[in-house]
């Protein structure tokens, strides 16, 4: 918990415990960043306007260290331009001060959740089936060795497992809310979900700022796409919504195969069902 408001940190912090978070207050930029280098958080909750070092800059720090930690801001200013910019630094959710003890928790929780839930098991995000073990395909083949519960999209390749997407073969590094979103399109391809649809499904809100959804879906392209200002797979519905469009198989051979090749590989979007039924 990082504010140099000390009654606002000491109700936080009582809150969070009272749910069973421990928790550690840092009145500063420099006290937090010292405090996490040497006590790593499972999640911050950051506000925005600190002395010394703002919160901007220690979301940049702690970001350029770990991408992958949740960071909740938490801040007094209410326009959506800060709102917008703390969340393209790396903010995961915000909050507008003044708020809810009970929601800050609940928040908290969500981040923590989803953090732990990508790293422990290979369930899915709210409101999809779990994908049962084995390799799930959408769109391409993929070269990469197999995973249990894999995700793959032509070089894109996502293991909840692991927590890890790589782009042919590079790991690429996803915010908690980036991996989530990714995980949510590639499990719907070819479904176009409005910013309403995605917040109630990757956030877990039923209401909240819908430009939130705006800016991961912006980040997000500029780590999978080769070309973000022409996205070929997160692709705007305009008017709509976003859209995953799977990557198509690799074109065969012009020649036929040999007999000795086997039999073709199955056409779609998913591979055939085997013995334990459909990936």
């Amino acid at each position: 918990m990082i504010d140099d408001d000390a009654t606002v940190a000491q109700v936080v912090v009582a809150y969070l415990e009272r749910a069973g978070v421990v928790a550690q207050h840092a009145a500063d930029g420099p006290a937090a960043l010292a405090a996490a280098a040497a006590n790593p958080p499972d999640a911050v909750v950051l506000d925005l306007m600190l002395p010394g070092i703002d919160g901007l800059e220690v979301c940049r720090r702690l970001r350029a260290t770990r991408a992958d930690l949740p960071v909740l801001m938490l801040t007094a200013r209410g326009e959506e331009e800060d709102r917008v910019l703390g969340l393209q630094i790396g903010a995961d959710d915000y909050v507008v001060k003044p708020f809810s003890p009970r929601e800050l928790v609940l928040r908290v929780q969500s981040l923590l959740r989803r953090a732990g839930a990508v790293t422990a098991s290979t369930s899915a995000p709210a409101g999809v089936s779990a994908l049962p073990p084995g390799r799930a395909t959408v769109g391409g083949s993929g070269a990469a060795p197999e995973a249990p519960g894999a995700l793959y999209d032509g070089d894109l390749r996502l293991d909840p497992a692991a927590h890890r997407v790589t782009r042919s073969g590079a790991e690429l590094q996803l915010t908690v809310r980036e991996f989530e979103l990714l995980r949510w399109f590639l499990t719907h391809p070819g479904q176009v979900h409005d910013r309403e649809a995605l917040m109630r499904g990757v956030w877990g809100w039923e209401y909240g700022d819908q430009s939130t959804v705006t800016v991961h879906v912006r980040r997000l392209r500029e780590k999978v796409e080769a070309d973000p200002s022409r996205p070929a797979r997160l692709v705007t519905v305009f008017g709509v919504g976003y859209r995953w469009d799977a990557t198509p198989p690799a074109t065969s051979s012009a020649t036929s195969p040999s007999p000795a090749a086997g039999p073709s590989p199955a056409k779609g979007p998913f591979p055939a069902a085997g013995p334990g039924g459909r990936a």
